[in-house]
């Protein structure tokens, strides 16, 4: 049976779950994902940030999830597969800054919250939903990361490794897209500071679906003011 949505334009119709939707950003992406009239469903880890969503995409559908632990991630799928059946797109937004110091400033304990919050959030999300994102006729993956990464300082060691390995992460979710057909996407979208660019990137997500899958898979896009 053909997917009902091939024939919708751009992101209109589409099931889009964004996963940190709580930050400026995450508000930005779901006001500009309803606007264009896809289904959002916002992710975050407390109930009352969620709200802020609400406020700018009424209709959307919140869960509430610690995107580390994998077993909380399964049960989200399944909570989103019984509300809404499978996704169309993955909007990757968790984040967060740790760093200064130098090399002697890298601490343990600010790697190990950037490898949770940058890299195991991504690594559970993408898994969980992979097979989703492989069915609809124009999956889409998007993160968000830095241009830290090519042009890493030893005060950013850790953050800057941390979204490298999300860039590797994503570009080898992308490979398995490519080789299971030309409909699917992965796309990373580098920036200096978020801040400032909320609106860029809501317009660069709802854009995703403007260009053929083949032509944005494992691009990346340095986003600018």
């Amino acid at each position: 049976m053909p997917d009902a949505g091939v024939d919708r334009p751009g992101a209109a119709g589409r099931t889009v779950l964004i996963a940190g939707a709580t930050s400026a950003a995450g508000v930005a992406v779901a006001a500009a994902l309803a606007g264009a009239g896809a289904t959002v469903l916002a992710v975050g880890s407390n109930e009352e940030r969620l709200e802020r969503v609400l406020a700018v995409a009424p209709d959307a559908s919140v869960y509430v999830c610690d995107l580390a632990d994998p077993a909380q991630v399964a049960a989200l799928a399944a909570s989103v597969h019984a509300d809404h059946g499978p996704i169309d797109a993955l909007v990757h937004l968790v984040g967060g800054w740790r760093g200064g110091g130098g090399l002697a400033g890298q601490s343990d304990q600010d790697w190990d919250f950037l490898h949770e919050r940058v890299l195991t959030t991504l690594r559970n999300t993408t898994r969980a939903f992979n097979a989703d994102l492989l069915a609809s006729s124009a999956g889409r993956l998007a993160i968000v990361s830095s241009v830290s990464v090519d042009a890493p300082t030893p005060g950013g060691a850790n953050y800057a490794s941390a979204k490298a390995a999300a860039e590797t992460w994503t570009r080898a979710v992308g490979h398995g897209f490519a080789k299971s057909g030309d409909t699917t996407a992965a796309v990373i979208f580098a920036v200096r500071a978020l801040e400032g660019l909320e609106s860029r990137l809501a317009a660069e997500v709802v854009a995703l679906w403007d260009s053929p899958a083949d032509a944005l898979n494992n691009t990346r896009h340095i986003l600018t003011p």
